[in-house]
């Protein structure tokens, strides 16, 4: 097989995925143990704990609405049942119209009022899931080119290894996913902050560039109509023990991650992607909703730069972690999946890990498990516009 290629699943709405997953869909916190004890009982089934789906004001409810509807039209779902409760403010009909506006896959509904209760519901939800994983089975994969990959970048537990290591090796393999047509997306609003200016010289046209400066004055003012300042959480204190010592020096390593290719679009949190090349969504720094917002995107695959380690996976996509902290890679090999400081340590070595982490992307879209994936981890978090009601 060509290392231009990859084995995916061909889905009906024209797109590719790299897993064959059924997700079984919590319309709110109060599906989402139900939710579990379905997902438990059918292999090739995900789901996760929606601490939302009710009590929300419209704008924070709409993200919930965008992260589930994303979450179900995500190439790496084959289909999805949805439970939901019967009574939360994300009801059934909502949220089946919001993934069927996404995209055409299969699903199941069970309402858990309707059906007599969690085990009435449980048996229900299994049975639809059961079929679908059936069906799923009976998928092949398939080869499709490097340019059906849309690959999230995140970073997180920083510290100096990030931006003189980590976060410029996954730059360079995003500007080599964009050079054979695929998509790469930057992510983390939050770390754009001092090097925004930076980021608007690439774009491609006055409307990006405009955006980009918006999200993040926009982010800003939010905190600062509650009286907060982004600077007092971010660096946070494990970035500062890491050696990073302001958010403006956070920024200037983080933004490698998007390499040097022009950016050709500006996404708001969890919308469906639609254009190829580097692409900015407008992301939290908080990890797992940053990841959240672009797996609803449609990335099939995530890279985490760290240089303090962490275990963050997801449900619905893997994700590597890279560190460019050779002691950090040492320390906690049960959850890094690449070691990038021969960076910093060998002169010269960038092309050589560039194509050896473009190896672990193929090997990780054919199929092999990262290492969150092998221990289970599917934590996440939906970004907020404010309190619950």
């Amino acid at each position: 097989m060509s290392k231009q290629t990859f084995l995916g699943f061909a889905r009906p709405d024209g797109r590719v995925g790299i897993r064959n997953h059924i997700l079984i869909l919590p319309a709110s916190i109060c599906a989402s143990d139900t939710a579990s004890l379905v997902a438990r009982q059918v292999q090739g089934a995900v789901t996760f704990h929606n601490q939302n789906g009710c009590s929300q004001v419209g704008a924070d409810q709409q993200w919930t609405m965008d992260i589930m509807a994303g979450f179900a039209a995500n190439p790496n779902i084959y289909g999805t049942v949805i439970i939901s409760l019967g009574c939360e403010n994300c009801q059934m009909d909502l949220v089946t119209e919001a993934i069927q506006k996404r995209t055409n896959k299969p699903f199941r509904q069970v309402v858990i009022q309707q059906a007599g209760g969690t085990l009435k519901a449980v048996e229900q939800a299994v049975r639809y899931a059961s079929e679908l994983a059936e069906a799923a089975s009976m998928q092949q994969r398939q080869p499709f080119p490097v340019s059906e990959l849309i690959i999230g970048t995140e970073c997180g537990g920083s510290d100096p290894t990030s931006g003189l290591a980590a976060n410029p090796l996954v730059g360079c393999l995003s500007d080599l996913i964009v050079d054979l047509g695929g998509t790469s997306i930057l992510s983390e609003t939050t770390e754009f902050i001092g090097a925004e200016h930076i980021l608007a010289r690439r774009a491609v046209n006055e409307m990006v560039r405009s955006r980009i400066f918006e999200i993040v004055h926009r982010y800003e003012e939010a905190l600062h109509m509650v009286g907060e300042e982004v600077r007092h959480g971010n660096p946070s204190p494990g970035n500062m023990a890491g050696g990073i010592t302001t958010l403006e020096e956070k920024s200037l390593g983080c933004i490698h991650k998007g390499g040097h290719r022009p950016i050709v679009a500006v996404y708001d949190y969890a919308q469906q992607l639609h254009d190829k090349g580097l692409v900015i969504m407008d992301t939290p720094g908080n990890d797992p909703s940053s990841v959240a917002g672009m797996i609803a995107g449609g990335a099939q695959i995530v890279l985490f730069t760290t240089g303090r380690g962490t275990p963050t996976g997801n449900p619905i996509a893997p994700v590597l972690k890279i560190t460019g902290n050779k002691l950090t890679f040492e320390t906690m090999r049960d959850n890094l999946d690449f070691d990038a400081s021969p960076v910093i340590y060998q002169p010269g070595s960038m092309p050589k890990l560039t194509d050896e982490l473009f190896e672990l992307v193929l090997q990780t879209a054919n199929g092999k498990l990262s290492r969150a994936e092998a221990l289970g981890f599917i934590e996440i978090a939906i970004a907020r516009v404010c309190n619950y009601v």
